[in-house]
């Protein structure tokens, strides 16, 4: 029985990472997950969160904004925005804050009278504020 797999993380702009990984623990839309080599084949998407790869090499953590994972015999991540976390100051926060803000705000104006994407894009709103007290930086607290 193999201790890794092969991971891959990528993004529109470049890959971020392709290693052996001992485990990912992965932030599904569903709730957190954490894949191992053997886990049962699943995909899932990506909310806003932080990825974290441990490698013989050490961890390396990653926030994600969104995408899918696809768990095999290896796991591939696609994501719509990703940056390894140790590279997010809070100036790039702030940025991604504003954002999912700015989604937020749209989406209230484009589905004004139908709250399941409303509710959709407060929540991803709220999980990209989130990150910020997950890799150590002051929570920007838009009004919704």
């Amino acid at each position: 029985m193999a201790d890794t797999m092969q991971f891959d993380l990528v993004s529109p702009e470049r890959k971020l990472l392709s290693a052996q990984a001992k485990s990912v623990q992965i932030p599904g839309s569903e709730g957190d997950l954490t894949a191992m080599p053997n886990h049962a084949a699943t995909i899932t998407t990506l909310r806003p969160g932080v990825l974290t790869v441990e490698t013989d090499k050490g961890t390396e953590k990653f926030v994600v904004t969104g995408g899918f994972a696809e768990i095999g015999e290896s796991i591939s991540v696609l994501a719509e925005k990703a940056l390894p976390a140790a590279d997010v100051d809070q100036t790039t926060y702030e940025a991604l804050v504003d954002e999912a803000h700015a989604a937020y705000e749209q989406t209230k104006v484009t589905f004004e009278n139908e709250p399941g994407p409303v509710d959709d894009a407060a929540k991803l709103l709220q999980d990209m504020v989130a990150v910020g007290t997950h890799i150590g930086l002051d929570p920007k607290q838009p009004a919704l």
